[in-house]
């Protein structure tokens, strides 16, 4: 990423408040796409704020969920350090992060809430139970990341193509 690059990560962090604020199928949110996009492009001094920033921002409008925030937390930051290890976009990239997100989060309600016993049938229960918010999460995380990580290798191919300037704004963009 160039240095003159300081657009690109408040842009994402606005796009990820902006999103889980506005109307949405629950699940259908652009965090993960952000997190996986974040450890890919983004320098490691952006990746883990990014997401992380989104998420404590709409939060503050939407409610904080005690305890189960540092698990869902954790998973966003988990789908960085995949976006690091991969350094490539696939697609099999966003349902990977949308299991990791599905199996910390389940697990953090499983234990951490009083809705299914503390066993290992209760946990199966939990899993279960939860996934047709996989499947939404699944659904989201693709469709955010295909935009996502498409419309910045079209604006990247387009600027080449182009040949902006550094002082010009979509230079600056991407």
């Amino acid at each position: 990423m160039n240095k003159n690059i300081k657009i690109l990560p408040f842009l994402l962090i606005i796009a990820g408040i902006m999103l889980r604020l506005l109307p949405h199928h629950p699940n259908i949110v652009p965090i993960g796409a952000i997190a996986l996009f974040s450890g890919i492009y983004l320098p490691k001094k952006w990746n883990w704020i990014i997401p992380l920033v989104a998420l404590l921002v709409s939060d503050y409008f939407i409610g904080y969920y005690g305890i189960l925030m540092f698990f869902i937390y954790g998973a966003y930051a988990l789908i960085v350090f995949l976006g690091q290890m991969l350094r490539r976009f696939n697609l099999l990239a966003p349902i990977a992060g949308s299991l990791i997100f599905f199996i910390i989060t389940n697990f953090g309600v499983w234990a951490t809430a009083n809705w299914y016993p503390h066993t290992t049938s209760g946990l199966v229960s939990c899993f279960v139970m939860a996934i047709p918010f996989l499947k939404k999460t699944i659904v989201g995380d693709v469709l955010y990341s295909v935009a996502l990580f498409g419309g910045y290798e079209i604006i990247k191919y387009a600027i080449k193509k182009i040949h902006y300037t550094n002082n010009s704004l979509a230079y600056r963009l991407v």
